[in-house]
């Protein structure tokens, strides 16, 4: 693939994005919040790819009140994570504010509210996307939990709730008015839900709006350097949130962020490093949730780490299985071996 080498980097040179106090660089790639993905394991290993900023899996505020031991969880952040914020969501005002305070006692650098989320069992119980129809109470909630913390707070949504209602230009100075610092808008409707295309135009206009003078990151498809390049130019966004596409292949955030200061196309991982990485992360999973739940969730990332590998169902099929953490190391050293030994062989294209 033919990437124009576009200079980014010294001459010319944009801008520090801020969010409060928060130095995030120029042109920020951001880490997205998402429910039984983002967790400290996953995290861990995006940092170590270079992503600027990052955000925990969103937050129920009634499991924060309840003192849900699952919402709970999410809360834990660490030291080499900064600059991370807590995303929350929620359907009643005191009770995001309240959530918000114990949230805020964490420790995190910032506070984010999901008005994004397009699944059923948010929305439908008002909070998330449902809350782009109803704009008023969306400010009111947004005011309560600015004023309920002294981070500074931002905000994820979406268009519109269907091709009828894309109000985020209305949701955007509404909520600048009342003080978030940062917006980011993943590019589709409530109603696609995940289907079909993102659309960035609207993101365009917001940001060429006069009146708008916080960070506006873009969200919504960006799984590739040429995309990342492309749409940071004819799109005018301060940054760009990736989500879906750094699930197995959290590499995405030092390939684009190469590409913009030299230009040049880094090559891809390795086998050993799809190896040392998963097993990175493996370890990290079950440090963090116990061997038990460790090895279970980790079972959903095997086959995005090694996508685009030849034969390698057999292997897939023995780690999704297997429940002995030594058992599964084996299986990750002969995957290393043999993947290596056919790429040195000529077998793998």
């Amino acid at each position: 693939m033919y990437l124009c080498a576009v200079n980014f980097g010294n001459e010319d040179r944009e801008m520090s994005v801020k969010i409060g106090n928060i130095d995030l660089g120029e042109f920020p790639l951001l880490l997205a919040p998402m429910e039984d993905v983002s967790d400290p394991p996953f995290r861990f290993v995006c940092k170590q790819s270079g992503v600027d900023m990052m955000y925990t899996e969103f937050i129920s505020s009634e499991g924060l009140i309840r003192d849900a031991a699952k919402s709970r969880a999410k809360l834990d952040i660490f030291e080499y994570e900064r600059p991370i914020g807590i995303q929350i969501f929620g359907s009643e005002i005191d009770h995001m504010r309240e959530a918000t305070e114990i949230a805020t006692l964490a420790g995190p650098d910032l506070m984010d509210i999901n008005y994004g989320c397009p699944v059923k069992q948010v929305a439908c119980k008002g909070a998330g996307s449902a809350l782009l129809q109803d704009i008023d109470k969306m400010v009111k909630m947004t005011e309560a939990v600015v004023k309920a913390t002294h981070l500074p707070v931002t905000v994820k949504t979406r268009l519109g709730w269907d091709d009828t209602t894309k109000n985020v230009e209305e949701v955007a100075e509404r909520l600048q008015d009342i003080g978030i610092q940062a917006l980011t808008i993943h590019g589709r409707t409530r109603a696609q839900l995940y289907k079909g295309q993102a659309d960035w135009t609207l993101i365009r206009e917001i940001k060429r709006n006069p009146r708008i003078k916080i960070p506006i990151f873009g969200n919504g498809d960006v799984d590739s350097i040429q995309k990342a390049a492309d749409w940071r130019l004819e799109y005018e966004i301060d940054g760009i949130m990736i989500g879906r596409a750094a699930i197995g292949y959290p590499w995405i955030f030092r390939e684009i962020r190469h590409f913009f200061n030299t230009g040049e196309i880094l090559a891809g991982p390795t086998i050993e490093e799809r190896v040392s990485v998963c097993r990175t992360h493996f370890e990290k999973s079950i440090a963090w949730k116990g061997p038990r739940v460790g090895i279970f969730e980790m079972r959903r990332h095997y086959a995005n780490y090694f996508k685009g590998i030849p034969d390698f169902k057999g292997y897939r099929m023995q780690l999704v299985k297997e429940e002995n953490i030594d058992t599964i190391h084996s299986i990750l050293d002969e995957i290393a071996y043999k993947y290596h030994n056919l790429h040195l062989n000529g077998e793998m294209a």
